[in-house]
């Protein structure tokens, strides 16, 4: 089964014109063999189907990897490390910090960060709100917030003044664009090509007016 997956998420990030190095690939499957192994123990994800984990975590987090132009990200709620220990792998000149409140989740990154080496990964057991870095961050990621107010509202306090908060959608959201604070400003939407996945994804980057 494991040519079967690797076979499967080359042929997606060819799709999506990503360029990976072998290790590269092999970092991801090992996050991915993790991910399965340590989901059925702990419930990290409501998905259970390795490829379905493939497509919809791997594959996701990957979409956005061409878009992320910051020296400093913040992936806030990032559950099992979605998609900040995908992006990590792939960045490994980009420090990306993973911020969740759940132990469970936390205990799997810093366990996934253990075993990949992941050098540029810091994992913060904590609530955003309590969060207080020693420095701010330029980039502010989420693939998780119910709303964009709701991930500006929790993580304003993390991003520097002319940082980028980068939030993955489904459907472009009409109304939550339209409910947002006149001190946020959507800066740029891109429309995510992410073969595998049913439905519309977006990249909305806001920004401080």
């Amino acid at each position: 089964m494991e040519q079967e997956y690797r076979r499967l998420l080359e042929q997606q990030c060819q799709h999506m014109e990503l360029e990976l190095s072998g290790q590269q690939y092999e970092q991801l499957l090992k996050y991915h063999a993790l991910l399965i192994k340590w989901n059925k123990a702990f419930n990290l994800t409501a998905v259970r189907a390795p490829e379905e984990m493939i497509n919809r975590h791997l594959i996701d987090s990957l979409s956005v990897l061409p878009h992320i132009d910051v020296e400093r990200l913040i992936d806030v709620g990032s559950g099992p490390g979605l998609p900040g220990i995908p992006l990590a792998i792939c960045r490994p000149d980009l420090p990306i910090t993973l911020l969740d409140s759940n132990i469970k989740k936390s205990r799997f990154q810093f366990q996934a960060k253990a075993e990949l080496s992941l050098d540029n990964v810091d994992v913060i057991h904590e609530r955003v709100e309590k969060f207080q870095p020693e420095q701010l961050f330029d980039g502010v990621i989420s693939r998780a917030f119910a709303s964009l107010q709701d991930m500006i509202h929790w993580t304003d306090h993390l991003c520097s003044e002319k940082g980028i908060f980068l939030a993955m959608k489904g459907m472009y959201p009409v109304e939550e664009i339209e409910l947002l604070p006149e001190s946020i400003k959507l800066r740029q939407s891109i429309r995510l090509n992410v073969p595998g996945t049913d439905g519309e994804r977006h990249l909305l980057m806001l920004g401080r007016s």
